[in-house]
C-alpha cells in the first residue's frame, strides 16, 4: 500500500505578464504517471474544500517553486477539479523569487508544474497489472518547476526508433538554448543561477546517454562528428 507524500507533474496553459497571472493545471486525471499512479477526478475535493481558495484555512494549498516551502511565489485565485485536472489560477508576487518566477514563465523556462500531497492508504486501489487509482490526496500545493525528469526519461526507455531519439534530441537542443539565453540575460538572483547550473548538468548527462542509447529496434546511435562540434560550442559557452 502507498503512503507518505508524493509528487506529480504538468503543464501550464497560459500567462499574462501584464497582471502578473499564471493559468494551468497541477495535475491531470486519468493519466497513468511513471509511478504508476492514476490520480482520478475527485481527488482534490475535500483539500479545495478545506484549504483551498474559498476555504477559512489559515494553510490554504500554495503556489511554491520546487516545492520548497520557504518560496512561494504567487497566491492562488481560483483551484478547482475540471474534466481535466486540477486547473489553476495564480497572481505571482512582486518580491525576488515572484519576480524570477515571471521571467522564467516568459521565457519558457518553466513549462510543468508539480503537486506536494500526501496518499490517503483506504483511498488507493491497485489493479491485477499493477495500477494504484488514486481516489483522493492530501493536496499541500502545487509547484512551478523547469521540467520533470518523468517527461524525459520515459521518452528515452521507451524509444523505438532513430525517429524516436532525434524528436527527444530536438526537445533538449531546445532547452538548452532557452537556458543558454536565460544565462546571458543576467537579470536572475544568485540562487537561480545556481538551479539554472543544476538543471543544466542534468540535462548534459541526458545528452551523453543518447549516445550510448540503443533503441529496442537495434538502432545503434553514434555520436557523429556534427554533434559532437555542437556539444563542445554549447559547453563553451558555459561554466559549471
Amino acid at each position: 500500500m502507498k503512503t507518505g507524500n508524493g509528487v506529480k507533474g504538468y503543464s501550464f496553459k497560459d500567462i499574462d505578464i501584464q497582471d502578473r497571472e499564471v493559468k494551468g493545471y497541477f495535475s491531470a486525471f486519468d493519466n497513468v504517471d511513471s509511478d504508476g499512479d492514476v490520480i482520478v477526478k475527485g481527488a482534490f475535493t475535500k483539500s479545495i474544500q478545506e484549504h483551498g481558495v474559498g476555504s477559512n484555512s489559515n494553510r490554504k494549498v500554495a503556489h511554491l517553486l520546487y516545492h520548497d516551502v520557504t518560496r512561494p511565489i504567487g497566491t492562488l485565485t481560483e483551484l478547482k477539479e475540471d474534466d481535466y485536472g486540477l486547473y489553476f489560477v495564480s497572481t505571482l508576487g512582486t518580491h525576488t523569487d515572484g519576480e524570477d518566477a515571471l521571467r522564467m514563465y516568459k521565457e519558457g523556462i518553466i513549462r510543468e508544474h508539480s503537486i506536494g500531497f500526501q496518499y490517503i492508504p483506504d483511498k488507493i486501489d491497485k489493479s491485477d497489472d499493477g495500477i494504484w487509482t488514486i481516489k483522493e490526496v492530501k493536496l499541500w500545493e502545487g509547484s512551478a518547476v523547469t521540467f520533470g525528469a518523468n517527461e524525459l526519461t520515459p521518452n528515452l526507455t521507451n524509444a523505438k526508433s532513430q525517429g524516436d531519439l532525434d524528436k527527444l534530441k530536438e526537445d533538449i537542443d531546445e532547452r538548452f538554448e532557452v537556458f543558454i539565453k536565460a544565462l546571458r540575460d543576467g537579470s536572475y538572483s544568485d540562487k537561480f543561477n545556481n538551479m539554472f547550473e543544476y538543471e543544466l548538468r542534468q540535462l548534459k548527462k541526458l545528452t551523453e546517454s543518447l549516445y550510448t542509447f540503443e533503441p529496442s529496434t537495434n538502432t545503434h546511435i553514434e555520436k557523429s562528428e556534427e554533434a559532437n562540434i555542437n556539444y563542445s560550442k554549447f559547453l563553451s559557452q558555459i561554466k559549471f
